[in-house]
C-alpha cells in the first residue's frame, strides 16, 4: 500500500476517534433525564464541549425568567461599550437608590434586606467605579450595582447586544425590583440555549474583544453563589459562573474549566421547585453527571 494512502487511512480513522460518540450523548441525556425526575420542578439544560464541539440540549428553548443570570448580559453590554470607547471602566458613577420603573418613570428604591450585598448601600451618595460595580453585580449577586449598571447601559441595548452573539430569545427588559413592570408580566427571561450562547462568546473572545472576555471570566471566577455547578466537582477544577434564584427558580450557567486544559459550557435552569433545597442539590449532581461524561469520553477517544 502507498504511504500516501497509509497517511489517509490514519487521518480518518484519528477523525472518527475525535468525533463525538452519538450512543454517549444518548447515555448523557438519559442520565440527566432519570435525574431530574427525583425533585419536583421543571428544568432545562444546555452543554457544549469546548473542545470537541460535542452539545447537547434539553428544553433548550424554553423561556425561564432570567432571575440573576441576566447580569451577565448587562455585564457584556458594559464591557462592549468600553470596547467601543464610549466610556471606560475606571469611570465613576454617583451612587444613588433611585431607579425608574419602565412602565411609568415612577421612582422606586432597593431595599438592603432584599439584596445580597450591603457594600453599595454604604456609598450611597459617593461614587463608585463601573469597574467595582461590576464586580459586586457579577461576584455577590448585587441588586443594587445591577440597576446602576443597566440604568447606564441601557436594557434594550443589552438585548440587541445578545443577538449579536447568538441569543436570538433572550430579554433584558428591566432593573431588579421594578414591581409595576412585573405586575404587567414585564421581566427578564432567558433559555438554556441563550445562555449557553453568551458562555460561548466569552469563551472565544466574541463578547466584546479578547481581553475584555478574559477579564469578564476572571470575574465570573470569583462568584460567591457555589451550590451548583461547582458544587460536586472534584478540587482543582475552575468554573466563572452566574447563578440566579428568586422564589421556585434557581440557576446556574458558565463555563467549566479541567486542569488539563479542556473546557465545556454548562447552563443549568429550572423553575416551579417544590423543594429548594432538595432541588438545588440534584442540580449539582446534573453538573457532575456532565463532569463524568466529559472525563470518560476523553479516556475512551485516547485509547
Amino acid at each position: 500500500m502507498r504511504l500516501v494512502h497509509i497517511i489517509v487511512i490514519v487521518a480518518y480513522s484519528l477523525l472518527l476517534t475525535c468525533q463525538p460518540k452519538p450512543q454517549r450523548l444518548d447515555q448523557l441525556r438519559s442520565d440527566l433525564e432519570t435525574a431530574m425526575q427525583g425533585c419536583g420542578g421543571e428544568y432545562a439544560v444546555a452543554y457544549f464541549n469546548l473542545d470537541n464541539q460535542e452539545s447537547l440540549r434539553i428544553n433548550g428553548d424554553k423561556k425561564y425568567h432570567a432571575a440573576s443570570t441576566m447580569k451577565v448580559p448587562v455585564m457584556i453590554e458594559l464591557y462592549r461599550q468600553a470596547a467601543l470607547g464610549s466610556l471606560s471602566l475606571s469611570d465613576s458613577i454617583l451612587v444613588k437608590n433611585e431607579f425608574r420603573s419602565i412602565v411609568d418613570s415612577s421612582l422606586y428604591a432597593l431595599s438592603i434586606e432584599d439584596d445580597s450585598d450591603s457594600i453599595v448601600y454604604q456609598r450611597i451618595g459617593q461614587k463608585m467605579t463601573l469597574a467595582d460595580l461590576t464586580y459586586q453585580m457579577i461576584t455577590v449577586s448585587s441588586n443594587f450595582a445591577t440597576n446602576i449598571l443597566i440604568q447606564l447601559v441601557g436594557g434594550k441595548q443589552t438585548t440587541s447586544t445578545m443577538r449579536t452573539l447568538g441569543a436570538k430569545s433572550i430579554e433584558v427588559l428591566r432593573g431588579v425590583e421594578d414591581i409595576k413592570a412585573y405586575e404587567q408580566g414585564l421581566s427578564n427571561s432567558t433559555t438554556a440555549n441563550d445562555l449557553m450562547e453568551i458562555f460561548k462568546a466569552l469563551a472565544d473572545g466574541r463578547a466584546a474583544n479578547s481581553s475584555n472576555s478574559q477579564e469578564m471570566i476572571d470575574i465570573l471566577k470569583d462568584q460567591q453563589f457555589n451550590e451548583i455547578i461547582p458544587a460536586q466537582l472534584p478540587p482543582g477544577i475552575e468554573v466563572a459562573h452566574k447563578t440566579g434564584s428568586i422564589t421556585g427558580v434557581h440557576h446556574d450557567a458558565g463555563i467549566v474549566y479541567l486542569p488539563d486544559g479542556r473546557s465545556y459550557v454548562l447552563v443549568l435552569l429550572s423553575e416551579k421547585l417544590e423543594d429548594f433545597d432538595r432541588c438545588t442539590e440534584i442540580m449539582a449532581s446534573l453538573s457532575k453527571i456532565v463532569y463524568d461524561h466529559v472525563q470518560t469520553s476523553a479516556t475512551k477517544d485516547q485509547r
